[in-house]
């Protein structure tokens, strides 16, 4: 198995990125890129979308710290190529509804939509 096994390829800073991660994460993703090598695919490994195939792969892995990401390459035959290894920033979307909630905090004012709907509407900005 090990005379098969294909060897590991760095693009760019993700080898520096990878090594940055927590360690608990860096295990997983280390047993999954090993488990590519041999020509097997780890449970927490989904196709990533829009590249045309199986060929590219990403594991996701939640933590205390955030969610974490690495893609990968197993379309070559000479290695698998790591392409990126990052900590997923929290959406757009994530980001407007923890601003909305958090606008109603005690003493905030009333945004002026919600004002009109309370009835509230002379309450300044």
């Amino acid at each position: 198995m090990l005379d098969k096994e294909k060897p590991l390829e760095w693009i760019g800073s993700s080898h520096k990125d990878l090594m940055a991660l927590p360690a608990v994460v860096r295990r997983l993703f280390g047993f999954a890129l090993s488990l590519a090598q041999a020509g097997d695919k780890h449970d927490a490994a989904k196709v990533l979308k829009g590249f045309g195939g199986a060929g590219v792969l990403e594991v996701v892995e939640d933590d205390i710290g955030g969610t974490y990401r690495a893609v990968y390459t197993v379309k070559f035959v000479e290695a698998v190529f790591v392409l990126h290894c990052f900590q997923k920033k929290e959406s757009a979307a994530a980001l407007r509804r923890r601003k909305t909630w958090t606008s109603f905090a005690p003493g905030s004012k009333l945004p002026w939509r919600l004002r009109r709907i309370c009835g509230n509407e002379n309450q300044a900005d």
